[in-house]
């Protein structure tokens, strides 16, 4: 049995992988069977007790001082967490000091540079906002 429970992504992710390593060796199964396995694989008796343990956790999240380093606007940067709110389980609004500012415009005859950022980031430190480009406004490293 494993301790440390995976997020509801990453075992979701799992099972996938298992059902496609399965395929590649010849051996077919549902999704639900392959959710199942992935349950018994952390001791639960089923896929529901997972989910459970799972869901039951407090969300992790970020802490107000806390060191982070990502990209805003495609710049790389590092900062301090000035200010968290969990706005849904999984999703925060952070308000960052960064480090050195960065210039948030593309243009090459002015610039227009930022100290201190705000965005809301989900649980793989990703922001649903993204850029005329496709790019995350805000992505934090985990």
């Amino acid at each position: 049995m494993t301790t440390t429970l995976p997020t509801l992504t990453e075992a979701k992710t799992q099972a996938k992988q298992l059902r496609n390593d399965l395929a590649d060796q010849g051996r077919t199964i549902s999704h639900a069977s392959a959710l199942e396995q992935i349950a018994h694989t952390y001791g639960y008796r089923d896929w529901n007790s997972l989910f459970a343990a799972i869901s039951n956790r407090p969300p992790q999240g970020w802490a107000i001082g806390e060191r982070v380093s990502g990209q805003y606007l495609s710049q790389p940067f590092t900062a301090t967490i000035i200010a968290v709110e969990m706005t849904r389980p999984g999703w925060f609004r952070l308000s960052l000091d960064l480090d050195h500012p960065v210039d948030v415009v593309t243009f090459d005859s002015f610039s227009n540079l930022r100290k201190r950022v705000r965005g809301t980031v989900g649980p793989l430190g990703i922001s649903l906002e993204k850029t005329s480009t496709g790019t995350p406004h805000l992505q934090i490293d985990l």
